[in-house]
């Protein structure tokens, strides 16, 4: 059933950050940072890159406002299911993602390497898991829930996939905190949907 399937998934993503959470505090990261240095300019000033990581949160809010929207106007309860899923995603990545912060504290990589890696702007947040990232993953795999079209899954990803390497190279992030985020966002998309399809299905008993 999907609710196994979902259960699975999700049981799946959640091992593997952690997995990925021990890895980043018991191994020498001398990979990530040649992987980032590598990713990573002197002057990170791509208007290209910067646009695209901006983007997150824009777009992260227009699309489940603009499902509701229509939802409402339509009086579609298959679409107001459908948005409020995506709601939900943002909600539950959102919590998990500033957790994981606060539990971990991991440096900014300009922070612990700052002869090696160069930030386009200084933050005073925590550096995993990237916050971009999962809330990139979660409004694509929604999306991509939402409406199984491959011209709608395919740019979904391919944006998120685009925000996960603006933050390397705009030096705010370690390639796990991204792999992390990305893992976050996709199980907090499919957890919501989950949970979503249960609430209105009891609702409508």
């Amino acid at each position: 059933s999907y609710c196994l399937m979902y259960k699975i998934i999700f049981r799946k993503i959640f091992i593997t950050i952690i997995c990925l959470f021990v890895c980043q505090i018991s191994i020498a990261q001398n990979w990530e940072v040649k992987l980032l240095s590598n990713i990573n300019t002197q002057n990170p000033n791509s208007s290209f890159w910067k646009n695209t990581s901006s983007s997150t949160y824009p777009i992260a809010i227009a699309a489940p406002a603009s499902f509701l929207t229509i939802g409402y106007l339509k009086k579609d309860k298959a679409l107001q299911q459908k948005a409020w899923s995506m709601v939900g995603s943002l909600a539950i990545n959102t919590a998990i993602t500033q957790g994981l912060k606060q539990i971990v504290k991991r440096e900014r990589p300009y922070e612990k390497y700052p002869t090696l890696i160069f930030p386009d702007e200084y933050k005073s947040d925590y550096s995993f898991p990237s916050g971009h990232v999962s809330t990139a993953f979660a409004t694509a795999t929604s999306l991509s829930i939402t409406c199984k079209k491959w011209y709608v899954v395919v740019p979904s990803f391919a944006w998120a996939t685009g925000v996960a390497y603006s933050r390397m190279y705009l030096g705010q992030h370690y390639p796990t905190d991204v792999l992390a985020g990305a893992l976050l966002g996709t199980g907090s998309a499919l957890l919501s949907n989950w949970l979503t399809k249960k609430y209105f299905n009891q609702k409508s008993k």
